[in-house]
């Protein structure tokens, strides 16, 4: 348990900090979501134009995970890291879009491919 001497403005900061700047304003947009997603159609514009934002930040991410990695992933060769997204990717589409396979399938070979480089 905390004292209450250790309560002070100094120990505590950091963590004031992190709730202030991080998870206020990621909080601020998930309320909006909710007091919103009611009145907004799924073939509404502004829903096409979410949903394509999303999807091109995601591939985005993706794209700089295996064209520019840090860390470990920098270890795995760049031919691995294009196979094992292929493999994800085509795992995907034959199971009728399951997501949960294309990852596993994806996570599996580029494991593998570290393990044997």
């Amino acid at each position: 348990m905390i004292a209450p001497e250790d309560l002070s403005l100094g120990t505590l900061g950091p963590y004031l900090t992190i709730v202030v700047v991080a998870a206020i304003p990621t909080h601020v947009w998930r309320w909006l979501g909710v007091l919103f997603a009611g009145r907004l159609s799924e073939d509404s514009e502004v829903f096409h134009w979410i949903k394509a934002v999303a999807t091109a930040l995601v591939s985005g991410l993706i794209a700089q995970l295996i064209l520019f990695p840090k860390g470990a992933l920098a270890d795995v060769p760049m031919e691995a890291r294009v196979a094992a997204a292929a493999i994800g990717m085509a795992a995907y589409f034959l199971t009728r879009r399951n997501l949960a396979v294309g990852i596993l399938a994806a996570e599996a070979a580029l494991v593998g491919a570290w393990f044997l480089g």
